[in-house]
């Protein structure tokens, strides 16, 4: 029997960053982590920016610690991008999607194509830091004037790696300038617009090889080359949901971590008008697929809690939030009025007492308000998808970081009224790895890369308690305050 193959996973999130290296066989599938890193936004004078060249080095430390590998796989978040000037320089750190600059920049867009009909060309939802919204702001900045090329977060560091140019479809569905139903770019809306797509490099799909490492790579990292990157679904939400161990198709997932993303995994677009009123984004994901769901505030929420709390430990936050009152008070966890950083235990108090409902008085009891809120909001995206997709479902796989938090996943089975199967918890990461093995030919389709996860992963299973009669109320109480 042959040694199983070894693929880098690059692995950037909106908090920290990952290198994991993947081990892959027919009936083997093993995941360790070789370095992981802070990824901390850095605020300066003009707004909110990411650190890019803090990751480059964490992702170059992370190659170097990974050894022989393979193949190496990029993903990240999604939206933001860096500019580069003719020679292929950087300009500038790129913008958090957290900054201020893309306010008011919606109705602007709206003006010139309204917001029922570029739902019905791109079929994203709303979000104020939309790729497109970003571009719509900072195409009169000095930046922009000079930038000849423009490539999303992961296209950026796998340009470093390799020298190659390239713009992978799922993260590039996620920047309002891709038709679902084409899966190409919206010329039109581009062009109404006003925004030269020739910013952008050629589409990638996953799997399409991106070059090799450079020279230079190979010296910094101590591997001996060549090796191949590999395309993957660079949204770290499509390599999540590649990595949903689910059976059949009547199945939601919840992708969660600083966000929840909660949804279908379907064969076509909802572009429906209801859809859109509904707040629901069609990103793209494998094999044709549409990735349909709604983002939610998710664990950002105790994230910025925690921070503002002094880091305290987080088991205790959850054994004191097991203990305090149920449903007590909730709040909207898609509002965006949670995304901007900072304060946020007095903004959950606020929202309560405006909605005229008790107001949390301990850490325990707002870590209890966030985990109930994120629960009743899983409730509404699954039973909102099921009925605007026509598609039911009878189980929901709850990936990513979430998956740690039993608290939350036993809340979200209860308010679901359906089983929660919870797991993996490095689940961009594995269907990042699973796509590279894919492309070597180490395992086959979707379904096979599903049937490996089941085989080799463990899961948990949490069963709904209690019916759903308070959680209906809850959600009554919430639309009502």
């Amino acid at each position: 029997m042959s040694s199983p193959r070894a693929y880098a996973a690059v692995d950037l999130g909106a908090s920290s960053g990952r290198v994991m290296v993947g081990r892959v066989g027919p009936d083997w599938l093993e995941l360790a982590e070789a370095h992981r890193f802070a990824n901390r936004p850095v605020r300066v004078p003009e707004g909110l920016r990411w650190d890019v060249l803090g990751l480059y080095a964490g992702v170059l430390d992370g190659l170097r610690a990974a050894g022989r590998v393979d193949s190496v796989g990029i993903d990240s978040w999604a939206v933001d991008y860096g500019l580069l000037d003719a020679d292929g320089a950087l300009l500038g750190n790129p913008v958090h999607y957290r900054d201020a600059r893309t306010e008011g920049v919606a109705e602007q867009v709206w003006a010139r194509i309204p917001a029922a009909e570029l739902y019905a060309r791109t079929g994203l939802q709303y979000a104020p830091f939309n790729t497109l919204y970003q571009l719509v702001a900072a195409r009169s900045s000095a930046q922009f004037a000079h930038a000849e090329r423009l490539l999303l977060v992961p296209d950026l560091v796998s340009y470093w790696l390799t020298g190659e140019q390239g713009t992978e479809l799922t993260n590039a569905s996620t920047t309002q300038l891709v038709d679902p139903r084409t899966r190409d770019w919206s010329y039109e809306v581009a062009d109404r617009l006003g925004i030269d797509l020739g910013l952008f490099a050629p589409l990638r799909r996953p799997g399409d090889p991106a070059g090799v490492l450079r020279p230079g790579v190979l010296e910094e990292t101590g591997l001996t080359g060549p090796v191949p990157v590999t395309a993957v679904g660079s949204h770290d939400t499509a390599s999540a949901v590649a990595a949903v161990p689910a059976v059949g198709e009547r199945f939601a997932y919840i992708c969660t971590g600083t966000w929840s993303l909660a949804g279908l995994e379907l064969t076509a677009p909802v572009l429906t008008e209801e859809s859109r009123a509904a707040n629901f984004t069609n990103e793209l994901g494998l094999d044709g697929t549409v990735r349909y769901l709604r983002n939610i505030m998710g664990l950002w929420l105790l994230q910025e809690c925690v921070r503002a709390w002094g880091d305290p430990e987080l088991g205790g936050l959850l054994r004191a939030a097991a203990g305090a009152p149920a449903l007590r008070s909730v709040v909207d966890a898609g509002d965006a009025g949670f995304l901007a950083p900072g304060r946020m235990p007095e903004r959950i108090a606020e929202a309560c007492r405006a909605s005229g409902q008790p107001v949390p008085r301990t850490p325990g009891e707002t870590t209890r308000c966030i985990l109930d809120s994120l629960a009743l909001a899983h409730r509404r995206a699954v039973a909102d998808a099921q009925r605007l997709a026509g598609h039911p479902v009878d189980t929901v796989y709850v990936v990513g970081g979430g998956t740690r938090n039993a608290l939350l996943c036993q809340l979200t089975a209860d308010a679901c009224g359906l089983p929660v199967v919870a797991g993996p918890a490095e689940a961009a990461a594995l269907g990042n790895v699973l796509v590279q093995a894919r492309a070597h030919g180490v395992v086959g389709d979707l379904a096979d890369m599903r049937r490996l996860l089941t085989r080799t992963q463990p899961l948990t299973r949490y069963v709904p308690r209690g019916g759903t009669v308070r959680w209906a109320a809850a959600e009554a109480r919430l639309a009502t305050g």
